[in-house]
């Protein structure tokens, strides 16, 4: 027996190695563990566990399409939706930010996504945004009392485009897909031993996206890759003809209203920091200073 586990365990550690590269590699070792067992080279507890590894692993290799983008966007969508509602008290309000929205996505290197960018207002007093991969973005009417300026308010869109466009929430996923299969490959040989069914040691795998979207909703995204999307958002402006500096006004605004750990405070770092970080890069961008001609356009949406 205790062969027979070091055996399955390097088989995993092979599987580990390949499952990036190739998805068919996965299929042949499935077939070839299945044939094993039929021929009693190896038990079927042994043959069905090297089939939920190499299952998994392939699985996690799978490129993640547009369309599946958004349909796990509309899943993230929904459980924002559950906590919060939709504002719609303005809709020249909300037809201003989806032209803001337009106006930035169209001069990106991404211009469309699979159903389109997509700007809502949440009924919430709280200053706090979120995006999902299926291109919804969502603005509480805090944040929009908070802006001082259509730049600023462009400066939170385009964050969060940003999170969209470098894929952050996918990058999560995919993440997660190969470091539950590696779990699931792990299980698979001890699971051979011990009896667990094959069934449930795929329900495992199965589980992790659903994880994964409270994940993204309840603790936001890692200093990284906030520092990323703030980055990404001033070169977004700059291209939409928008002040880059429009970033920063709108993080000093939320560093002089933003008290405790919630919203925005709750799942990025603080406004001090992304300043910081901000500041060492919006020099770089020339770009004339033409906010002045936006304040009336702002003053009235408002």
């Amino acid at each position: 027996m205790k062969n027979r586990n070091g055996i399955i365990l390097i088989i995993a550690v092979v599987l580990a190695g390949a499952a990036v590269s190739c998805q068919h590699i996965m299929a042949a070792v499935e077939y070839g563990a299945q044939a094993a067992g039929a021929a009693g080279i190896i038990d079927q507890n042994a043959a069905d566990a090297i089939g939920a590894s190499s299952r998994a692993i392939g699985s996690a290799a799978e490129e993640i399409t547009p369309e599946q983008e958004y349909y796990i966007g509309r899943a993230v969508a929904a459980n924002i939706l559950s906590n919060y509602r939709i504002w719609n008290g303005s809709q020249a309000m909300t037809a201003y930010l989806n032209r803001i929205c337009a106006a930035i996505t169209i001069n990106s290197p991404r211009p469309d996504v699979f159903n389109g960018y997509h700007v809502a207002i949440l009924d919430s007093n709280e200053i706090n945004a979120f995006a999902t991969s299926g291109g919804h973005i969502f603005v509480t009417r805090g944040l929009i009392n908070a802006a001082k300026s259509e730049d600023a308010l462009a400066g939170v869109i385009a964050h969060e485009i940003a999170h969209i466009q470098l894929q952050h929430s996918i990058r999560a996923i995919r993440t997660s897909r190969i470091t539950q299969a590696l779990m699931v490959t792990g299980v698979s040989a001890a699971g051979a031993a011990t009896g667990m069914s094959v069934n449930e040691l795929t329900d495992v795998f199965n589980e992790s996206v659903g994880e994964i979207v409270s994940t993204m909703v309840n603790n936001g995204y890692s200093q990284t890759q906030e520092f990323e999307a703030d980055n990404t958002a001033m070169r977004l402006l700059a291209s939409a003809g928008y002040s880059p500096s429009g970033l920063i006004d709108m993080l000093r605004e939320l560093s002089a209203v933003q008290t405790g750990s919630s919203g925005f405070g709750k799942t990025h770092p603080t406004p001090a920091q992304r300043i910081t970080n901000a500041q060492k890069t919006v020099g770089s961008y020339r770009v004339a200073d033409t906010r002045s001609y936006r304040q009336a356009r702002f003053s009235l949406a408002r």
